[in-house]
C-alpha cells in the first residue's frame, strides 16, 4: 500500500512538474508522503509547500512558475513580463504579479513578490497562458505589458517604459492598434500618445 502511494505521488509530481501538499487531497493521499519521499531523496523541496523530482530542470523562468503555483490567480506583469518577453535589460529579483484590487495579499517567504493591483478589466485584458515547468503561468502579452509600464511609470521609471516600447516596436511584438486598445483599457491614452506618435 505504502509503495503504491509512493508511486502515485511520484507520478503526480512528474505530471505536474511542481506539486503542493494540497494537490494530494483530491487523491486521498496523506501529505506526510511528500516529507517521507523527500527524506528518501526521491523528491526535492523547492520552497515551503513546493515539491518536485530531484532531476527537475530549473529553467530561467522558474520563479514565475513557483509564484503562479502558489498564487494561481496572479498575472505576471510589468518588469517580470518584460523579462519574459525579452523586452528589457532589467533583471528583477522579485516576481511582479498583478492581482485583482479586492484579492487577499499573499504572504510568501519565497519567491519575493512585488504585488500590483489591477482593476478587473485591466487584469483580464491581454493575458496569455504559458506552461512553465508544468505550471500554468498567466503573463500579460507584449503590447499590454508596455502599456502597463506607462500606467505604472512612477513605480518602474519612465525610462524603462520607453525602452520597453522601443524594443516591442522594433521586434514587431505588437501593433499600433493593440497598443491603443490597451491604452484605452488602462486609461493612459493621453500619457502614451506623444510616444506612439514618434513611432508612426
Amino acid at each position: 500500500m505504502k509503495q503504491n502511494r509512493n508511486h502515485q505521488v511520484l507520478e503526480l509530481v512528474k505530471k505536474a512538474g511542481v506539486l503542493r501538499p494540497r494537490d494530494l487531497d483530491p487523491h486521498g493521499i496523506p501529505r506526510e508522503y511528500l516529507r517521507r519521499l523527500q527524506a528518501q531523496g526521491r523528491l526535492k523541496r523547492l520552497g515551503r509547500g513546493l515539491y518536485t523530482l530531484p532531476d527537475h530542470e530549473v529553467g530561467e523562468h522558474h520563479s514565475l512558475a513557483e509564484a503562479c503555483k502558489r498564487i494561481p490567480k496572479g498575472v505576471v506583469c510589468l518588469l517580470s513580463a518584460l523579462r519574459f518577453h525579452d523586452l528589457t535589460t532589467q533583471a528583477p529579483f522579485e516576481v511582479w504579479l498583478a492581482l485583482d484590487e479586492k484579492a487577499w495579499r499573499p504572504q510568501l517567504d519565497y519567491p519575493p513578490l512585488k504585488i500590483v493591483r489591477f482593476s478587473k478589466e485591466a487584469l483580464d485584458a491581454g493575458v496569455k497562458k504559458h506552461i512553465i515547468e508544468g505550471v500554468a503561468v498567466h503573463v500579460t502579452n507584449p503590447a499590454k505589458t508596455v502599456v502597463d509600464c506607462f500606467k505604472y511609470r512612477n513605480k518602474i521609471g519612465l525610462d524603462v517604459a520607453l525602452e520597453a516600447l522601443r524594443e516591442c516596436w522594433n521586434k514587431k511584438c505588437c501593433t499600433m492598434d493593440a497598443l491603443w486598445k490597451y491604452a484605452g483599457i488602462c486609461r493612459v491614452k493621453n500619457i502614451i500618445r506623444p510616444y506612439l506618435e514618434t513611432l508612426s
